[in-house]
């Protein structure tokens, strides 16, 4: 539990650096809106294959991006919050980034297996990295869930395991920026044979690219600096000592 919160000076530098990371994110997110509908032939479902796999990097920037980055910030974006609420929330953006990611994933493999001659899945460096991304999100929204909102659960074995919650909830968000960072360039260099003369599409996704490593390093810095460390409420303290299953 925190024991001290930050200065109001550094409050007011984290809730700066917090609008701007929301901005960052959410342009994000409208960026690549833009180039599924502009350059990409806007979004389909398994009628047009090629069209269908357009899902995947809008569906991917919400999901795994967005709200994978603000579900792991919510307790020091909302430090005011009782503890309880926090958890639920946590786990509530977790859980819908998570529905995100598979209809993203779904689209992707129909993409390659519906299609007149079938692609081959899971052989380039994007798609492994964004598999490990996928699979260590899924365990950590696993062990998270029955650790914290699991009813039962010991307080020591809790503390215990929150150093590595943490660390790869942090890490999973890393890979899923690598992923999308390699998954750009792929379709990039797939879909634009005049990319060496950088296209408006070309601009387009690498400022796309340029966002997701600003989101990504801003939400970390967030998260890991113990200057913004939230502060334990009375009320924390109130739930740990009356209700074990609380916390």
């Amino acid at each position: 539990m925190e024991s001290s919160g930050p200065s109001p000076t550094a409050l007011n530098n984290f809730r700066v650096v917090y609008l701007i990371t929301q901005m960052v994110g959410a342009s994000i997110v409208i960026l690549t809106g833009s180039w599924v509908g502009v350059h990409l032939g806007g979004l389909s479902w398994t009628s047009n294959p090629a069209v269908q796999f357009n899902w995947h990097p809008l569906l991917m920037s919400i999901g795994m991006i967005f709200l994978y980055g603000n579900s792991i910030l919510v307790y020091r974006g909302f430090r005011y919050a009782r503890k309880k609420p926090l958890k639920v929330t946590h786990a509530a953006i977790h859980g819908l980034a998570f529905v995100f990611t598979v209809i993203a994933l779904v689209a992707a493999f129909d993409s390659h297996n519906l299609a007149k001659v079938p692609i081959p899945n899971m052989y380039t460096l994007h798609s492994w990295v964004g598999m490990a991304a996928v699979v260590l999100f899924g365990l950590q929204y696993l062990f998270g869930f029955v650790s914290y909102l699991f009813p039962g659960v010991r307080e020591s074995l809790r503390a215990t395991y929150m150093p590595v919650h943490v660390f790869f909830g942090v890490l999973g968000f890393v890979l899923a920026i690598a992923a999308s960072l390699l998954g750009l360039l792929e379709k990039a260099i797939f879909s634009m044979p005049d990319y060496r003369y950088l296209p408006p599409q070309g601009v387009l996704v690498n400022m796309i690219g340029l966002l997701l490593v600003v989101y990504g390093g801003l939400v970390v810095f967030l998260v890991t600096d113990p200057m913004y460390k939230r502060k334990a409420l009375p009320e924390d303290a109130m739930l740990l000592t009356h209700s074990p299953s609380s916390q």
